[in-house]
């Protein structure tokens, strides 16, 4: 009986996520209530507040199930670090745009996050969030930081400024390719995207002033 309720328990858990997703993508993340949620699963508000505490809980939830994969593939990067930096900041880029493309989970929470989330007091999850984000900069950083100690960029290369101009290319194309995601097929123009952007950078790499 125990490992029935743990598995019921389990299955609750992902049709919450899943509805989640739902209705955020259609009504807003600001907008939706936990009952929403609760409805369009089914269930009680109860069930949801078994598994979370709050409406920011069940979001974090949601963005993690999400980027778990992306999350794994770059904490592998940062763990090797003899690997090729230059080749392994393609391999995360081009991942990143590929997934967003191809996967309709990761897809659709890029979208819900950057044009159906408001960034209220009600939302504490950005300041958690914020704290993430740092962490995934600076793993970033440390592979920029790798290239310049394997001499694949000049030892004056500011790797901040570098790794900031990475982070914004590509959140700036996930943003602007969702808005439109009929104007052109991502994941074919993926590569040569991140190609053309690692070329700048090895060509002309900013340097500390």
């Amino acid at each position: 009986m125990a490992r029935k309720t743990k598995e019921d328990a389990q299955e609750t858990y992902i049709a919450l996520l899943d509805a989640a997703e739902q209705v955020f993508s259609e009504k807003g993340v600001t907008r939706t209530t936990l009952n929403d949620v609760a409805t369009a699963a089914g269930m009680t508000r109860g069930a949801i507040y078994w598994h979370f505490k709050d409406k920011t809980a069940l979001f974090q939830a949601m963005c993690d199930r999400a980027f778990l994969p992306m999350d794994a593939l770059l904490n592998e990067i940062a763990c090797t670090p003899d690997k090729d930096p230059i080749a392994a900041l393609r391999q995360m880029s081009v991942h990143l745009l590929k997934q967003v493309a191809c996967d309709q989970r990761q897809r659709k929470v890029f979208d819900i996050i950057f044009h159906r989330c408001e960034k209220t007091d009600e939302m504490a999850f950005f300041a958690l969030e914020q704290e993430k984000r740092s962490e995934c900069l600076s793993r970033m950083e440390a592979i920029l930081q790798e290239a310049v100690a394997q001499g694949k960029l000049p030892t004056a290369t500011d790797t901040w400024i570098a790794m900031r101009a990475i982070h914004s290319y590509l959140i700036g194309l996930i943003h602007e390719w969702l808005i439109d995601t009929k104007g052109y097929h991502l994941e074919t123009h993926a590569e040569d995207m991140i190609d053309m952007f690692l070329a700048g950078l090895l060509a002309r790499p900013p340097l500390k002033k």
